[in-house]
């Protein structure tokens, strides 16, 4: 009868140990945040473009196909 009982609270010492999402983390924020950041960093750097998604500066347009036109910044005004 004894056994049950020293089992449930041995699990819920071992419970009471781990962090709760609410307790102070790293660079303080929660650890809730934390884990919420470190997410949300790997969905970014999950949907990096590759490397030749992105055409050269110098590369050739495809056929069809113009360069956006340039504005140009007006002429200062001469000095007084």
């Amino acid at each position: 009868m004894r056994r049950p009982i020293l089992i449930a609270a041995a699990l819920l010492a071992l419970a009471a140990c781990s962090k709760q999402d609410n307790a102070p983390g790293p660079g303080g924020v929660s650890v809730g945040e934390a884990k919420a950041l470190d997410e949300a960093a790997a969905m970014i750097e999950d949907q990096r473009l590759p490397a030749d998604a992105i055409p050269a500066p110098d590369a050739p347009l495809p056929k069809g196909q113009q360069a956006a036109p340039v504005k140009q910044a007006p002429a200062a005004a001469p000095p007084r």
